[in-house]
């Protein structure tokens, strides 16, 4: 088997997380937003899950969401950051969404509030989390989709194309959401559902936004990013290709989050299952109360 490409310099994220973490819930707005919708969706579920894990957890936020609902029992944070770690409150792991820790069938339930888009194998830390899961488990996680930050990413390819000739990565490769579902099938959950929500969000400046990028901890980590600072020239025409491209009335500048939300469920044999082709007991036509017209046929004909 071929090594998964490394997208992702994992020892810079984690050392920018580090540097961020004494205060990380003042920029945590899109983790509390993510952390009460999975909150919600929890709450409303008829089970009990007695082991729960929170990978990539960051400062524990979503752990603590969760934690008081009635169906979460001992709920793991997971997070491979030392100082955001340090964050978390109950049970806690030093580890990698790459690397889980936990044995086959562990868990009864595992969330992931916004880590996910930043592992360089998405499948395979989905495999890891669905082999961690017990028959009928939940995994409940939200990860950013294809068009965050797509204003940042269109102003910083058409500034370095015209001032420097070429251009480099600025924003990472997020996953679409028509590639959701496909990625839960793959790694072999049941019911698969991803349903996607875009936010947006205005700055002052476009480098208002990037100083909020900065101080997540998000900032540029993919392995191909340039390695020397940019030209003053180059951040001075993204910025004005932004505010000419994107700007509003109002004078500031809108950034785009979408979330993706993933909900799947280990294979179970309780779990329900589609019909067998040509078991029906009805056709379509007569449930519907219409006519059924061959192929090729037109109503009136």
């Amino acid at each position: 088997m071929t090594e998964p490409p490394r997208i992702f310099d994992r020892e810079i994220l984690i050392r920018r997380r580090d540097r961020v973490a004494v205060s990380a819930e003042k920029y945590d707005f899109l983790l509390a937003r993510v952390a009460d919708d999975l909150a919600e969706r929890l709450a409303i579920v008829q089970r009990e899950f007695a082991v729960a894990a929170n990978i990539g957890a960051y400062h524990g936020l979503l752990s603590r969401r969760l934690r008081p609902l009635p169906n979460v029992g001992l709920m793991f944070d997971v997070e491979l950051s030392p100082r955001l770690l340090e964050r978390c409150e109950g049970p806690r792991l030093a580890a990698d969404e790459e690397m889980l820790p936990f044995a086959d069938a562990t868990l009864d339930l595992v969330v992931c509030g916004l880590s996910l888009q930043f592992v360089n194998d998405l499948p395979g830390a989905l495999l890891q989390i669905r082999r961690a899961l017990k028959p009928d488990g939940l995994f409940l996680a939200a990860m950013l989709g294809g068009t965050t930050l797509t204003e940042l990413r269109q102003a910083f390819l058409a500034a370095e194309a015209e001032i420097e000739g070429g251009a480099s990565p600025h924003v990472a490769p997020f996953t679409d959401l028509r590639d959701a579902g496909a990625l839960l099938q793959r790694a072999g959950f049941a019911l698969p559902v991803a349903d996607g929500d875009t936010v947006r969000v205005t700055y002052a400046t476009p480098f208002d936004l990037m100083r909020e990028l900065r101080a997540m901890g998000a900032t540029n980590a993919l392995t191909a990013r340039r390695r020397t600072p940019l030209r003053r020239a180059t951040l001075m025409r993204m910025a004005q290709i932004y505010n000419e491209r994107f700007g509003l009335p109002n004078g500031r500048v809108p950034a785009t989050f979408e979330i993706l939300t993933l909900t799947a469920w280990t294979p179970h044999e309780s779990q329900p299952k589609p019909l067998r082709p040509g078991s029906a007991q009805m056709r379509l036509a007569e449930a519907l109360g219409t006519r059924e017209l061959p192929a090729g046929d037109k109503p009136g004909e």
